[in-house]
Formats: structure tokens, C-alpha cells, sequence
């Protein structure tokens, strides 16, 4: 039987599609050119938060922080703060916004549920309901928000030199649905996954998928902070998963440790779009999953939100 999440996955470039398709409506609730914005969001959303905030300021756009919303540092000078929450109901990112509201920021939010708290608390929301998920395990509503937010640099002339234009992205992210899992990789014992600027954020939303769904060893660094100690676990039966081009010499450097190196930019094969390659982390973590005897929809220990007990509650 298809997981809900097989399932998911395999909607993505639709949704990218209908959410560049949606931008204008949303032009109050995006951050504006020359802003000084912070974004934020808990784990999945904060990954991506980290990613749109190199696109960002990577074009132009603004000053651009990503902060964990538990993380976040009340009483910097934003112009705007931009909370990603898929479930609009997660609890230390309503209590950032309603901090930012009372000390006058303007606040906005990306959710996929109407019906939540998060819709009183943001000064604007988009509603991006077309990409909710019914598994705990967040994979195209995350990745529709970062398409949106591509297509509005893309728009704005903001796009950073080196990033595709999102509707390359929309058929990578086609191809990567069609592509075998690269081979040997469902078999791994570890998983280290790489990335450089914005895919920084890519690559640690990858380990986290796999580490979810599966319970798996990964781990996830900055490309080229990888050899300077995290390279010591490459070895047979571990692969390092590059999201975006390699530094020069680090696949030498990973051939010569034993591991599998798995490169998903600027491989004849498999050359994709950063964002449409973790499409095929995403397929990996399902797989893993099912190898290993788990339920990709209904991870260990996790629920839809992080919903907290009011500390002045006596229960």
C-alpha cells in the first residue's frame, strides 16, 4: 500500500506549480524588498526558514535572519518577522508572535490550516491549504512554502546568481520522482548530508527526514565544513549526499575514505535543482523506513504539532 507520505512526495511539483500560480494574492504577507526581516519556525520550517533567508539576502532582497522560534532574540530591530508553522498551532511560535505584536512588529505567517490559532495572531497569513499533509512527517507543505518564497525573488528580480528559476525546479523535481534511488544508498548504515548557502538548510532537512521516518543515523553539515572532522565517520556502507555543487576535492576526499558519494548537481544523470533533489532524499527516508519495518506516516515519538501545557495550568 502507498504511505500517505509516498503519496505526498509525489505531489510536489503541483503544488510548487500552485504556489508560484498564487503569489500575487499573498503580496501583503511576503516580505518586502529592502526589509530587515526575521524568519522562524521549528524544525522542518525552521530548516527552510534558513534556506530562504541565503536566497534572500543572496539577491538582494534584505537583511534576512532565520532563527528557531524557541531560539528567537525579542528585542532585535525587524521590519517584519515571517513564521512558517504547517499546523498554525505550534506553541513557541504563537507565543513569538504574540511577543512581536506587542512590541509592534509587523508580523505575517505561511500555514496549511485556516482553523488555528496562528490565523488571530499574524498581522496576514497565507494559507497555503492545497499543500497540508495527513502524515506527521512534513514533506511537500514545507517545500511549497520555499517554492513560493522562490517565486516571489524571482519576480522581484531577486533571484541570487547560480539558483534556478523555480519552473526548472517544478520539472527537476518531475525528473527526481522518476529517477531510481541512487544505488546502495537504501542499505546504508549512515548518511551525512552536505550543502553550501541555501541548500545548508536542504541538507538538514534531509537528515531530519530520514531520521524521522526511519530512526536512521544521519547527520548534516555545511560542504565544506565536512572535512574538517565529520568526515571521519566516511566508510563503506555510509554515503555523504551532496544537495548543491561539491567543493573542489571533496569527492576525492570521500572516495578515498571508503563511503558512497551521492551528487545530485552537475552529474550528467542526475543533474538537479537543490530543492527538487531532496525530493530524492525524501523517497529514501520512505524507503529506509519500510525497509527497516517502520511507518513513514506515524513516526516514533512525534506528533502533527508541538502543542506545550500552559506552565500556569495546575494539570
Amino acid at each position: 500500500m502507498t504511505s500517505h507520505t509516498a503519496a505526498e512526495i509525489a505531489s510536489q511539483p503541483a503544488c510548487w506549480r500552485r504556489a508560484a500560480e498564487s503569489l500575487p494574492r499573498y503580496a501583503d504577507v511576503l516580505p518586502r524588498r529592502g526589509e530587515r526581516v526575521a524568519v522562524t519556525g521549528c524544525g522542518t520550517s525552521w530548516f527552510m526558514a534558513q534556506a530562504y533567508a541565503a536566497l534572500r539576502e543572496g539577491g538582494g532582497h534584505g537583511e534576512t535572519d532565520a532563527f528557531a522560534a524557541s531560539e528567537f532574540p525579542d528585542g532585535r530591530g525587524y521590519d517584519r518577522v515571517l513564521a512558517v508553522t504547517r499546523s498554525g498551532t505550534t506553541t513557541e511560535v504563537l507565543e513569538l508572535l504574540a511577543r512581536a505584536r506587542a512590541a509592534g512588529v509587523p508580523t505575517g505567517a505561511l500555514t496549511a490550516d485556516p482553523a488555528t490559532p496562528v490565523m488571530a495572531l499574524a498581522d496576514t497569513v497565507a494559507v497555503l491549504d492545497f499543500a497540508d499533509e495527513r502524515s506527521v512527517v512534513q514533506t511537500r507543505f514545507a517545500t511549497t512554502v520555499l517554492a513560493l518564497l522562490r517565486a516571489q525573488l524571482e519576480a522581484e528580480d531577486a533571484r541570487p546568481a547560480g539558483v534556478r528559476p523555480l519552473a526548472r525546479a517544478v520539472r527537476d523535481a518531475e525528473r527526481a520522482l522518476a529517477q531510481p534511488l541512487p544505488a546502495g544508498a537504501d542499505g546504508a548504515e549512515q548518511f551525512t548530508f552536505l550543502g553550501r548557502g541555501w541548500t545548508y538548510g536542504l541538507a538538514l532537512e534531509a537528515g531530519l527526514k530520514l531520521r524521522e521516518a526511519a530512526g536512521a543515523w544521519t547527520e548534516a553539515y555545511p560542504a565544506m565544513e565536512y572535512r574538517h572532522g565529520p568526515i571521519a565517520v566516511a566508510g563503506p556502507g555510509r554515503v555523504a549526499w551532496a544537495l548543491g555543487p561539491l567543493p573542489a576535492g571533496l569527492s576525492e576526499s570521500i572516495a578515498r575514505a571508503g563511503g558512497l558519494l551521492v551528487a545530485g548537481s552537475g552529474e550528467a544523470a542526475t543533474d538537479l535543482d537543490p530543492l527538487a533533489d531532496l525530493i530524492r532524499a525524501q523517497r529514501l527516508a520512505v524507503a529506509v523506513a519500510e525497509a527497516r519495518g517502520c511507518d513513514p506516516d506515524r513516526p516514533r515519538h512525534l506528533t502533527r504539532s508541538v502543542v506545550l501545557p500552559d506552565p500556569g495550568s495546575s494539570s
